[in-house]
């Protein structure tokens, strides 16, 4: 039998798990940013995104709902500024990272547009 779904986000986000999902998907699209940035190198705002999570998940920050969907939609807003696929790809992967904090599933999502990118 299934333990019961949380009811309320209060009840995981800041978990262990929910901070390893939004690490590991921070360390996925850093590792394909570099091609967003070789086409944008003064657009911070997937880098931002990155950042975000990744200190997050380290526990020296604290994020809330309207930060991070202001970061999120900002990387993805930095995806339709470039030419290239990797690029776009990897702008989305940040935009989904940071996403992470708010639903972990988005982790995927990271994971899937850092091989795109790839």
């Amino acid at each position: 039998m299934k333990p019961p779904k949380p009811k309320d986000s209060r009840e995981w986000r800041d978990s262990y798990y929910h901070k390893l999902f939004g690490l590991k998907a921070a360390k996925e699209a850093g590792r394909v940013l570099k091609y967003f940035e070789q086409e944008r190198p003064r657009d911070p705002r997937p880098r931002e995104a990155l950042e975000a999570i990744r200190e997050w998940a380290e526990g020296k920050r604290t994020l809330g709902m309207k930060e991070v969907r202001t970061l999120s939609l900002a990387a993805h807003a930095a995806a339709r500024d470039v030419k290239s696929d990797a690029a776009r790809f990897a702008a989305h992967a940040a935009g989904q990272a940071v996403g992470s904090w708010h639903a972990p599933a988005h982790a995927l999502s990271a994971f899937g547009y850092a091989g795109r990118a790839a």
